[in-house]
């Protein structure tokens, strides 16, 4: 069988892990086992933080919509069932957009929601 070198390959992986590894502190980004051992973690913590980032958006969301729907006098469940009995759709993020930026067009929506439900 023919000999199988192996310099070539071996010096793409390490680099391809200092590079991901650039920037860390101390022996993480020197030394090629920590730096190994360091990247896979950031890369877990990445997979996860992609998650979270979505469950904290909509937490954020929810929040400015509540607060927006008590200047209007009602509240969120409230406004959000009065919406969908209307069959208003309009997501959470446009929501607590109008509620920041465009607050009329949030009063409308709200007085909207209100309505639905009194009927």
């Amino acid at each position: 069988m023919a000999r199988i070198k192996r310099s070539v390959n071996a010096l793409k992986k390490r680099r391809k892990i200092f590079k991901l590894a650039k920037g860390y502190f101390g022996a993480k980004s020197k030394q090629y086992r920590a730096a190994s051992q360091q990247v896979m973690k950031s890369l877990a913590y990445a997979y996860v933080g992609r998650k979270l980032k979505k469950r904290e958006y909509r937490k954020l969301w929810i929040a400015r919509i509540n607060a927006g729907a008590r200047m209007c006098g009602t509240t969120y469940s409230r406004m959000i069932n009065g919406l969908k009995v209307a069959g208003i759709e309009v997501n959470r993020k446009v929501l607590a957009d109008l509620a920041v930026t465009d607050m009329a067009a949030f009063t409308q929506l709200a007085e909207a929601a209100k309505n639905a439900l009194a009927k």
